[in-house]
């Protein structure tokens, strides 16, 4: 395959779809597109569990896609998957499976970051992203605000209302009346209630809508003639009215109305009069980006060395007033560590490294609550705030790593880590342990490896003698290893500078 191609899948609640596009500089050019109605929100029964039967259609249309992506690099592929997969109870035996019959991993975003990523690509398909803009996304189990202004959001909310929940919820069987569509708007209203102060008050000077309702109701708008294209009141008001008078869906009768959407669109249409009721709208225009093209420019953007992830580690160092230079001592000898671990990693482009040297920045952030136990509030923190650009999983990870890099190993082994968890997370001990006096050890040679039982640290034995609390230190890790059925021992010699 070429080297500029890039591949976004977006795992919906309502749909599930792939997008290829060409890079070239820092403009992205879809070349193809897929789309399969798997509607994985309706199989989500009351007790939060995916049923077999959407599962299957899942799989089958991951399938498809991992078919036509067979050969990408999976440096240029991101699978992203939304509010289904975050609330389903059996969504971890489910991405198992989706993550075979795709053949790509796939990390389950949070609700804010997929608003991010949504902006970005609603920026990129509008004409003028230089105004303020409301950008509301309704999905199949959860919607998306944004206000934003030349491509950076100032608010991010996803709200737990979808086209196909609401759909499944007010209009069962397809089944149109008066008191559901009443009931739905009022279920909308109360939870957009919880953003519309603040959001009111930032302001915006355009609405948009992105995804399929949007798509849908301003396509039937504009081809029955309620309106010119743009979604409004009055149109909307006409597309209701219709709907009523046929009294179940499969009696409508509009021209623009898709099958695929057909089961879906009162749900939507409901939420979307809700939101021009909440916000005061008048008028809301489409835009064709949405998640996709979002996941695409910010793919490019990790490509091309603008990592969104590196922003937000340097956010969150700001704002919880680390110190940089102790941050960046860690930093550097966990690094030197890991590529002796590694000789042959490229720490600008490995993943590893990557999880290392945010969770080595990180790791004192929780001092900004109190120095005893730190480490735990730390992971506290990064298990809990909104990181943009981390997927819940990547979050998951650097959290591990930061709780393990001190204490009690034993009640690190309850946190599910990673066979290659170990490696950073011995990387990062070490160098915290190193750097505890928070000062440069430029005298220090050290030489780590692996062996068939677990690790060896070659140390200048003079160093040693003259360092008796990192000795103490350093021979209380063998223990704390040792309770964990790893071998962690040192060789006292001397051993290639690394710190």
């Amino acid at each position: 395959m070429k080297h500029e191609l890039l591949a976004a899948i977006d795992l919906g609640s309502n749909s599930f779809r792939l997008q290829i596009a060409r890079a070239q500089g820092d403009q992205i050019y879809p070349l193809d597109g897929f789309k399969e109605a798997v509607r994985l929100a309706a199989g989500l029964n009351d007790k939060k569990l995916l049923d077999a039967e959407s599962q299957q259609r899942g799989l089958d249309a991951l399938r498809l896609f991992g078919e036509r992506l067979r050969g990408f690099d999976p440096t240029r592929v991101r699978a992203v998957a939304t509010n289904t997969l975050r609330v389903a109870k059996n969504a971890t035996s489910f991405l198992q499976k989706a993550e075979e019959a795709l053949g790509f991993p796939i990390e389950v975003i949070a609700g804010r970051e997929e608003a991010r990523l949504i902006y970005i690509g609603i920026a990129h398909s509008i004409p003028n992203p230089g105004n303020q803009q409301l950008a509301v996304d309704i999905g199949g189990g959860s919607t998306e605000f944004i206000i934003g202004k030349k491509f950076q959001p100032k608010a991010l909310e996803s709200l737990y209302m979808g086209c196909v929940s609401y759909s499944n919820l007010y209009f069962p069987d397809g089944q149109i009346d008066k008191r559901g569509m009443k009931a739905a708007v009022l279920a909308a209203r109360r939870e957009i209630e919880i953003i519309a102060h603040d959001y009111s008050v930032l302001g915006w000077d355009e609405a948009v809508g992105s995804s399929g309702t949007a798509k849908a109701i301003a396509d039937i708008i504009q081809l029955n003639g309620f309106g010119d294209g743009a979604i409004t009141r009055d149109g909307m008001e006409h597309l209701k009215q219709a709907m009523l008078r046929a009294g179940r869906l499969d009696a409508l009768q509009l021209a623009g109305l898709r099958a695929d959407r057909l089961p879906v669109l009162a749900g939507g249409l409901a939420i979307m009069i809700a939101v021009f009721e909440a916000f005061n709208l008048q008028r809301m225009i489409y835009a064709d980006g949405a998640l996709r093209l979002g996941v695409l420019y910010d793919l490019l953007g990790r490509y091309n060395h603008h990592d969104q992830r590196d922003t937000t580690v340097e956010a969150f160092q700001r704002r919880y007033e680390v110190e940089r230079a102790q941050a960046e001592r860690v930093t550097d000898t966990a690094l030197a560590l890991y590529q002796q671990l590694r000789p042959d990693a490229d720490l600008n482009d490995d993943a590893e490294a990557h999880y290392l040297c945010w969770a080595a920045r990180l790791h004192e952030i929780g001092v900004s609550i109190a120095h005893s136990g730190y480490h735990k509030h730390s992971a506290y923190i990064l298990s809990n705030a909104d990181m943009p650009g981390f997927s819940r999983m990547d979050q998951a990870r650097i959290t591990r790593l930061v709780q393990a890099h001190r204490g009690k190993l034993e009640r690190v082994q309850q946190l599910h880590m990673e066979a290659s968890d170990w490696q950073l997370v011995l990387c990062l001990r070490l160098s915290a342990l190193l750097h505890r006096a928070r000062e440069p050890q430029r005298n220090l040679k050290l030489d780590l490896h692996t062996t068939t039982q677990g690790f060896v640290l070659g140390v200048d034995a003079d160093w040693l003698e003259a360092n008796p609390l990192t000795f103490a230190a350093l021979n209380d890790e063998i223990r704390q290893w040792k309770s964990i059925g790893i071998e962690f021992r040192l060789d006292m010699r001397v051993a290639s500078r690394v710190a």
